[in-house]
């Protein structure tokens, strides 16, 4: 039984720090993209505006 938990163990380990490296990448390209910066800009200055 031992071995049948570090054997789930590691691979939840090495495949979900891909996993969670990968999401992490997407997002990031998400947020850098150069077509989403109006979008990020506009709602960056929502606290400023005086409605």
């Amino acid at each position: 039984m031992n071995e049948t938990y570090v054997a789930v163990a590691g691979f939840a380990q090495t495949w979900g720090l891909l996993y969670f490296v990968i999401l992490f990448a997407g997002v990031l390209v998400y947020a850098l993209w150069p077509k989403n910066a109006k979008r990020f800009d506009d709602a960056a200055h929502i606290p400023l505006r005086e409605d």
